[in-house]
């Protein structure tokens, strides 16, 4: 059987799609509150936004160059491009029937209400009119379009309004006015007829109804809200590049005036609609009608800001791990033991102590450690600023390429190596994405290392949003890999063959492959065979066809993915023994974690890496294993959790969508589980480490 016939793969963009349309179910869910309902509809529309301004702008740029590419379920950039217009159709249709019939009316129920600027009392007309001459009219600029003025190089995502123009002796009847960035897309105020909650206005609508104050002595016909997204891929040749930072800043400066990949319109004519495409060079399949207001991302302050716990999630503490008792020495801890965190539940607050007791510690020589992502105000750079100016060794691996984070971590590297910090960018040609840091000490024994290896990134923001699993250890075979890794990626030389730790780009797409065709070794035999991986996508061809091999060998898989899935389930005779489920809930789930049965003797492991081309060949990744068995169960205890899911959980059909797994009872929300858990071992603590 020819495992890599096309028929045998979903699409990677329509399963994107479809993981975004689970986004949308939590936006439409009942029993979700109100105001996180609201969230997640403007996370549609964001996860939309970047999926544009990537794929969509990829796969342009394949058909522009003449290419039949095609991916393993043999779609060209065409077929792909024509079958993503009409999901996203259907999706943006859905997500405004969602705003406009649930969540708008529902939220007024509740005294937060959305007006159109024409419908507000006379009085807060007078209050926005004032507004608008006081704080907006002075920074908006009207553009002409016509010979003597160039369209405008309108900025990435930017709100814009086409303004049509009573036709005159001026040479034109278009304009643009752009919104600036600066000014609040929402506006409070308190309506008359309010109880005194919370009403707001759009800014755009309120430039609308005024923004015929910027062309005196001409007759406005009407204004037009429009949006614009443009290609946001990064093209740096690293190779020609003599300086990195200074070659990403340049092609930084350039994205916001990419090649516009989609036009968003509302109650704009079709006649200007036309001339929108002639300008920005697209065709009519790139438009996309909206109803009001355009762009749902701008409604997320007030999902996040408005001060309602009663339409919000319950407010949870995660729980302290060590650190509280009596000895306070992180590294004593790590020394008695390997420790795994859960993160939201576990706090994310031992991650930092690690990196705090190691800058303060005069034990301690030398801190490694690499950062993909980390937030704008992250306590971390400043630790490991501290640690240098003491004289310790400290050594930062950060990714410039990041994905939209690249902006962030060049301010982060500059202010780094202006402190002394040893600031490396990775190997040539890949992306370090393995999460890891390690702490060099002297102690009465000699020289240990210390290491902290993660699913995650060193964020602390999104370590309250994400789920994700940290791992400390002090044993040497893990600590050596470790180390030898950080001298790959900062120095020259080549990778010795780790002890313990699966590495990508050297070895982890055998690896794993080699764990899989173990199981059917196992399975063959009559051993106990089984695969569970929790991933957030599973793309890679061979990794699938390893799969199917493995059903077709009568291994059960499980698999946990949260996004992208390329594999088909339930294939009869491919992949009957295959079953996938995501999970899209309160966290993001982001953790990554794989058990193989292994005859009876499960091997577990956990680390940084999707099962995708550029996880396993384009990146550097760690993947660790957990070894211990008190650790061995708990992990068996959060997979099991996983599995049990069906309020959350949706299972992946043959023809790539998704149903809701079956409701049984009791009914079992893994993370709320995973919260009473946290509640539970807080209530238990005693109460002098609770001071």
């Amino acid at each position: 059987m020819d495992l890599s016939d096309p028929q045998y793969f979903i699409n990677r963009e329509l399963s994107w799609l479809e993981f975004n349309q689970r986004v949308l179910d939590q936006a439409n869910d009942p029993e979700v509150p109100l105001l996180e309902r609201l969230k997640f509809l403007c996370i549609v529309s964001s996860n939309l936004d970047e999926f544009f301004e990537v794929r969509v702008a990829g796969l342009k740029q394949v058909l522009q160059a003449g290419s039949e590419m095609t991916g393993p379920d043999g779609l060209t950039a065409a077929q792909q491009l024509a079958a993503i217009s009409k999901r996203v159709r259907r999706l943006v249709a859905d997500q405004y029937i969602c705003w406009r019939e649930a969540i708008k009316p529902q939220l007024a129920e509740k005294g937060v209400r959305f007006h159109r600027y024409p419908d507000v009392d006379e009085a807060e007309r007078r209050h926005f009119e004032e507004y608008f001459e006081r704080e907006v009219f002075p920074v908006l600029t009207p553009l002409a379009l016509d010979p003597a003025h160039p369209f405008p190089q309108l900025l990435n995502k930017s709100l814009n309004i086409l303004v049509e123009l009573e036709a005159s002796d001026l040479g034109t009847d278009l304009a643009v006015v752009q919104i600036p960035r600066i000014l609040p897309r929402v506006l409070p105020f308190r309506a008359k007829d309010s109880s005194g909650d919370h009403d707001f206005i759009f800014l755009g609508n309120l430039i609308q109804a005024h923004v015929g104050r910027l062309f005196h002595g001409v007759k406005v016909r009407g204004a037009h809200v429009f949006r614009i997204t443009r290609n946001s891929n990064l093209y740096v040749d690293e190779e020609e590049a003599r300086n990195l930072l200074r070659a990403i800043e340049d092609e930084l400066r350039k994205l916001n005036r990419g090649n516009a990949v989609r036009l968003e319109v509302q109650d704009c004519p079709e006649g200007l609609t036309n001339r929108l495409c002639e300008i920005f060079n697209l065709e009519k399949t790139d438009v996309y009608r909206t109803e009001w207001p355009l762009n749902l991302v701008r409604l997320m302050p007030i999902a996040t800001e408005v001060d309602r716990p009663d339409l919000k999630y319950k407010r949870f503490t995660p729980v302290p791990v060590v650190g509280l008792g009596e000895e306070h020495d992180i590294f004593f801890h790590i020394r008695k033991g390997d420790i795994l965190l859960h993160h939201p539940y576990d706090s994310f607050q031992t991650v930092l102590d690690f990196i705090g007791q190691a800058a303060e510690d005069a034990q301690v020589l030398a801190i490694k450690q690499t950062l993909y992502r980390t937030s704008s105000d992250s306590p971390i750079i400043p630790l490991l600023i501290d640690a240098s100016r003491q004289g310790k060794q400290v050594v930062v691996v950060i990714e410039l390429k990041a994905r939209f984070d690249e902006a962030a971590n060049i301010r982060w590297a500059r202010q780094l190596r202006e402190a002394g910090v040893d600031v490396v960018y990775g190997v040539s040609g890949l992306k370090t994405h393995a999460k890891m840091a390690m702490v060099v000490r002297k102690e009465y024994d000699g020289i240990r290392r210390y290491v902290h290896l993660g699913t995650g990134n060193y964020h602390p923001s999104t370590a309250r949003l994400y789920t994700d699993l940290s791992y400390f250890t002090a044993r040497p075979e893990i600590t050596e890999d470790v180390a030898n890794l950080f001298n790959t990626v900062t120095g020259v030389s080549q990778l010795p063959p780790p002890h313990k730790l699966l590495v990508a780009p050297w070895h982890l797409h055998k690896q794993v492959i080699g764990l899989i065709e173990n199981e059917i070794v196992q399975a063959r035999a009559g051993r106990p065979s089984g695969i569970f991986a929790k991933i957030n996508s599973l793309v890679e061809e061979d990794t699938i066809q390893a799969l199917y091999r493995a059903s077709r060998a009568g291994v059960p898989v499980r698999l946990l993915v949260r996004g992208i899935c390329a594999l088909r389930p339930g294939l009869p005779g491919v992949s009957d023994n295959i079953e996938v489920r995501s999970i899209v809930s309160r966290f993001l789930e982001h953790s990554r974690l794989y058990r193989f049965e292994n005859g009876g003797d499960p091997l577990y492991y956990m680390g940084s890496a999707d099962w995708m081309e550029r996880n396993f060949h384009h990146r550097v990744e760690a993947v660790f294993p957990i070894e211990s068995p008190g650790m061995k169960v708990h992990v068996q205890e959060i997979i099991d959790c996983y599995w049990q899911d069906n309020a959350k959980a949706e299972a992946l059909l043959p023809d790539g969508s998704y149903r809701p797994v079956p409701a049984g009872e009791p009914r079992w929300d893994a993370q709320e589980e995973f919260l009473a858990e946290a509640a539970r071992r807080r209530k238990r603590r005693p109460a002098a480490e609770e001071g």
